[in-house]
């Protein structure tokens, strides 16, 4: 084990138990993941096939392969060294996927950030991963700036797209210039069974972000994973979505998976219905990824029959529930079903999958990838049976390992020993699972409403409500009642023209009933503007609870 990892990290008793598939068992104990990812392609001759397709620019495996030279040999002049922590608040270009991959090469370690965190979060983030280096594009560079006066290990940013001499006079570097300045060989560090690979930070949705620690090689093998079982990308396909790849969701999304099998990606700085169309058309995307928001903001737009979907064979989804209404609605408009599927930024990525099934079953998130053990169990620890609500526990390439856990009041070692009991991950998900091994998403096991005796999922009740007319958005938690523990309150989002008011209220309960049952009701209700979520679109049902 290197020496980060004894310092860094919880005592290995704490450790989840790793499941490697025998399939995957010959990856070698060595290995680098942008050799893995970018070389190696070009090495056995797809260095012409296309990586990146931007807007109107597409950039193949080769000249990826030298802007990532370039910013590698960049970042070793400044003083990057292996395992040292190179952070990214980036939205989606080519120059965020060769800043990955730069870093990879030489043996550091990306800690991709949320482009939506305050200076608050951004100065936490920082200061626990103990960044060396934080890359960010200029317009995001406000709060940094912000928190730079609160950075603990002298942090240094490096600005992308910003104007040289104003990013010089604020102490920063130029990232162009670092590109244009970079020697064109670079050899990749090779990390062992104890280097790491990724530090992946949770979006914070029950309180200051958590640093998920993954091996070089695990990531390698769940890349391969769940692509020869999900997504099934070779050359030739494009993989498109707008999960940003300077986030956990992105990050695996965008440069993991596609490149394990050669494919490209299509990159969408900003999502917007007619800008994510357009790029399917004109990319030729041949498979979707996307958070069911995303997919009910497309089919609510008009001119979706006015493109050609045509070139897609997959759509998937995950982070949030689909609902079986928006799996038949998106079916009847495309003639293809959404693969849903359930991952974690604790796991790396996916390990329950739709595609398990030779079609998608309503409301399932799947069943568990080949290799994965998955178990629903009581509160005692027993196995539940078919249909039964109970934890969802897992063992899988990857697995919940803190970073840092001593800080704070040790208290990630708390997380840790919660999360990980005799090997297994805890997923903190209530779910239960049928006979076939098809599991179904109840609720975070932190958001499960306990209302006199009765435990309800919010999701269900949101998509209820979302099904009314007059509702633009919605979110649900449980809030502390007296009589019944809790009771559930909706917080809504009006469309455009339409007022709420205890008259919609009373409306709402009146069309519910046809929908949920009684007991599930919500009992308040607050009309809002807009509904905090990540840059991904899931719910922030923390910042609600505030």
């Amino acid at each position: 084990m290197s020496k980060i990892s004894e310092k860094y990290l919880p005592p290995k008793d704490m450790w989840p138990e790793y499941v490697v598939p025998q399939e995957f068992a010959d990856t070698p104990e060595q290995v680098n993941l942008a050799d893995f990812l970018v070389d190696r392609h070009v090495r056995e001759g797809r260095g012409n096939n296309i990586a990146i397709k931007f807007m109107d620019k597409q950039f193949t495996f080769a000249q990826l392969q030298g802007m990532v030279n370039k910013f590698g040999n960049s970042l070793k002049a400044v003083g990057v060294e292996p395992q040292d922590r190179v952070g990214l608040r980036l939205v989606n270009s080519p120059q965020a996927v060769a800043t990955v991959f730069a870093i990879e090469k030489i043996g550091a370690i990306p800690v991709p950030t949320s482009p939506l965190w305050s200076k608050d979060e951004v100065a936490f983030v920082a200061n626990n991963a103990e960044m060396k280096f934080f890359v960010v594009n200029a317009p995001l560079m406000p709060p940094v700036e912000e928190a730079k006066p609160n950075f603990e290990f002298g942090t240094k940013v490096i600005v992308i797209g910003g104007e040289a001499d104003k990013v010089k006079a604020a102490g920063n570097l130029v990232f162009e210039e670092m590109m244009a300045n970079g020697a064109p060989n670079l050899e990749a560090a090779m990390l062992g069974p104890g280097d790491i690979g990724i530090i992946l930070y949770t979006s914070g949705t029950t309180g200051m972000p958590k640093g998920c620690v993954h091996f070089a090689r695990p990531a390698i093998i769940e890349s391969k994973l769940v692509n020869k079982y999900v997504y099934k990308l070779a050359p030739g396909d494009v993989l498109g979505g707008a999960a940003p790849v300077s986030f956990a969701a992105g990050f695996g999304t965008f440069t993991l998976i596609p490149f394990e099998g050669g494919a490209a990606i299509s990159l969408i700085p900003k999502f917007a219905p007619a800008d994510m169309m357009d790029l399917i058309q004109k990319h030729k995307i041949t498979v979707l990824t996307g958070l069911p928001t995303a997919y009910r903001a497309l089919m609510k737009f008009p001119d979706f029959k006015k493109y050609d979907v045509g070139s897609v064979r997959m759509y998937t989804s995950g982070g949030d529930a689909l609902g079986a209404e928006t799996l038949a609605g998106w079916t009847k408009l495309t003639g293809q079903p959404i693969w849903e599927g359930l991952g974690g930024t604790e796991m790396l990525h996916l390990l329950t999958s739709n595609g398990m099934n030779a079609k998608p079953v309503p409301n399932s998130i799947g069943k568990a990838l080949p290799g994965v053990k998955v178990r629903v169990i009581t509160p005692e620890g027993k196995d539940c049976k078919p249909g039964e609500v109970g934890s969802m526990i897992i063992k899988g390439p990857s697995g919940s390992l803190y970073w840092k856990p001593y800080v704070d009041d040790e208290r990630l070692i708390k997380s840790q020993r919660k999360g990980v009991v005799n090997g297994w991950n805890q997923m903190g998900d209530a779910v239960y699972m049928q006979e076939d091994g098809n599991i179904f998403f109840v609720s975070r096991e932190d958001d499960m409403i306990k209302s006199s005796g009765y435990r309800i999922g919010p999701a269900e009740v949101e998509e209820a409500i979302a099904k009314h007319p007059k509702v633009a958005d919605v979110g649900v938690i449980g809030v502390p009642d007296p009589d019944k523990g809790q009771i559930t309150k909706a917080f809504i989002v009006m469309k455009p023209g339409e007022e709420g008011g205890d008259k919609f209220f009373e409306e709402l309960k009146v069309f519910l009933k046809d929908h949920i049952a009684i007991y599930k009701l919500p009992r308040a209700i607050e009309y809002v503007e807009s509904l905090p979520r990540t840059p991904t679109g899931k719910l922030l049902r923390r910042k609600l609870r505030k």
